[in-house]
Formats: structure tokens, sequence, C-alpha cells
């Protein structure tokens, strides 16, 4: 008799752009409430789960693999040891679908919140998790959270989650950091400006053989919310009247263009398009592909 099974498979989901393998790899979940939201009432939040037939606001941490000739980048490294058992598994996932952290050359960061950047280096002994990887980020994003001055108006929570987490987890990278402000960060990878969630915040598009895809970041955390009613900001926004025009900006961008998108926090995979009828956004999932 076979054993009864006591685990998902491997969270890991290969997608093809043009010549580019994409690879979406799960780094697990962080469980929050309605409090992580701005302008929408417990009630409402509450509401908007049920239809979409969820309990609990369940955020997906999802990282990408890009995979372009000789070439091996990864998008974000996860949440490492800061945020709890239900997450910081991106790197057992990456061995686990049999990639060598040492192979991978390029790591492209959103931003330096620590559910993309905490899984730069080892907690524990100060490490490079990836020793062969130049860290691309866009420049203000290390400009602020390396200003002195920004974390001294921080909560005590931020200096030590955001701030210093940011300054621990780059320590070993400070020499191989390379800053971008627009344009190509990677083969056949462009950088997309996305400011307001930090000050820094960027997307990135993904064009190869004429198909294209934008990671998009933390466009939306909680998509059963924040895609019908893109007003609703995050407490964790630096800017959040920035990070809404960004994500309206984004939703028209992706919904006139028809584009592919994914993000770190749609649910694993996370690949689709928005819609937009009528003035309202609908976020439509790509069904799963057998081939790539």
């Amino acid at each position: 008799m076979s054993e009864t099974p006591q685990q998902q498979i491997l969270p890991i989901y290969h997608r093809r752009i043009g010549d580019i393998v994409v690879t979406a790899i799960s780094d697990g979940v962080l469980l929050r409430t309605n409090e992580m939201m701005n302008d929408v009432s417990k009630q409402e939040g509450d509401a908007r789960l049920k239809r979409a037939f969820r309990d609990q606001f369940a955020l997906s941490i999802n990282a990408f693999l890009l995979q372009s000739g000789d070439r091996l980048a990864l998008i974000e490294t996860g949440s490492g040891a800061y945020l709890g058992p239900d997450a910081g598994k991106l790197l057992a996932n990456i061995h686990a679908a049999g990639v060598s952290p040492e192979s991978i050359d390029t790591i492209l960061l959103t931003h330096m919140h620590p559910d993309h950047s905490a899984g730069l280096t080892d907690m524990t002994s100060g490490k490079s998790n990836y020793p062969n990887a130049e860290l691309v980020v866009h420049e203000n994003e290390p400009k602020y959270w390396f200003d002195d001055s920004a974390m001294a108006r921080g909560t005590e929570r931020e200096k030590e989650l955001m701030f210093q987490q940011a300054r621990e987890q780059c320590a070993p990278y400070r020499d191989r950091m390379r800053t971008f402000t627009s344009g190509e960060v990677f083969p056949g990878v462009a950088a997309v400006p996305c400011h307001g969630h930090t000050p820094g915040h960027s997307g990135f598009l993904i064009e190869s053989g004429g198909e294209t895809l934008l990671v998009w970041g933390d466009i939306v955390h909680m998509p059963e919310v924040q895609v019908p009613r893109p007003e609703v900001t995050m407490t964790v926004d630096v800017d959040p009247a920035a990070a809404e025009a960004s994500r309206r900006r984004i939703f028209d961008m992706a919904a006139e263009e028809r584009l592919l998108v994914t993000g770190m926090h749609l649910h694993f995979p996370g690949f689709g398009h928005i819609a937009k009828t009528d003035g309202n956004y609908q976020f439509v999932p790509e069904p799963w592909q057998q081939t790539l």
C-alpha cells in the first residue's frame, strides 16, 4: 500500500518566454490580517475573502529564476530566517529544482523589504547564499535603506526588520552591487520603475522571441482586495499615494497591452492577465501549461 502524502509536490513552475525560461519558485507564505491594509474596513476585507472562498489573508512569497542562454538570474531571494516558519523555503526549493546557488550569476531585487532580500545572506554565519552573484537593484533602494536619518524616523520594528535587515543582508555584496535607474538589467530584461511601495520599487519586463512577461514586484499584496480596489494601500508602503498611482499605471499598461504578468504576492505560481471592464480591474489566472 502506498504511503499517504504528507505535503505537496515541489512548488516549482516553469514558463517559457521566447528563449528565456522563467521558473517560479515558492518561498512559502505570510499569514497576515486586515490591519496590514489602509482604507478598507475589516468587514469589507473579510467579505472579499469569503467571496473568494478564502478564510485568511495568506500572502504567497514568490521568486523567479531566469535562464537566458548561459546566464542564470534570480529575481528576489525570499525571506530567509526573518519572517517565521511558514516562509524562508526558497533556498531549499532552489536546490530541489536542481539548481546550484553557486551557478546564479545575477540577483535582481524589486526592492529591499525582508520578504524579498532577506535570503541574500545566511543570518547565522553572515556568508552570502549566492557567492558568485552580482546584486542588481534600483539606486534609490540602498540610498534609502542605508540612510541613518531615514532609519531614525522609523518605528523600532521598521529599524530592525527593514533598515537593519537590508544592511546585514547586503553586506557581503557591497563590492558587487550594481544599481540602475532604468534600461536593461539582464539580457532580455528591462527595469520598469514602480516607485511608491518603496523609493526604488521596480518591476522587470522580460522580452524574448516576440513574447513578454511583466514581473511586477509588489504592485499588489492582497489580490482579492487590491485588484478590484486599487486605491487600497498597505501599512508598509513608504509613499502610499505613489504606490497607488504606480498600481493604477501598471494595471492600465497590463490591460491595454494584454501583457502576461506575475508578481511576488499573487497566488503561486502567479501568472495571469489584468482585464479592465468599465473601469473595473480583474486578475485572470493563466491556465496551467503542460509543456514549455
